[in-house]
């Protein structure tokens, strides 16, 4: 085997962690972004709903 062949193939390993540890934390913070988004609509709708009855 070459010797660039060795270095590719030693690197692959890297590389394939690498895209894993990236997509794991992407699906993290996008859990995190939809979650403040639900329960910013949730006190919303909570706020709107205490103020109807007052008025």
């Amino acid at each position: 085997m070459s010797p660039f062949l060795a270095g590719v193939a030693a690197l692959i390993p890297s590389i394939g962690v690498g895209f894993l540890f990236y997509v794991a934390i992407r699906s993290i913070v996008n859990a995190d972004r939809t979650e403040r988004a639900a329960l910013a609509r949730m006190d919303a709708e909570e706020r709107s709903a205490q103020e109807s009855p007052g008025a």
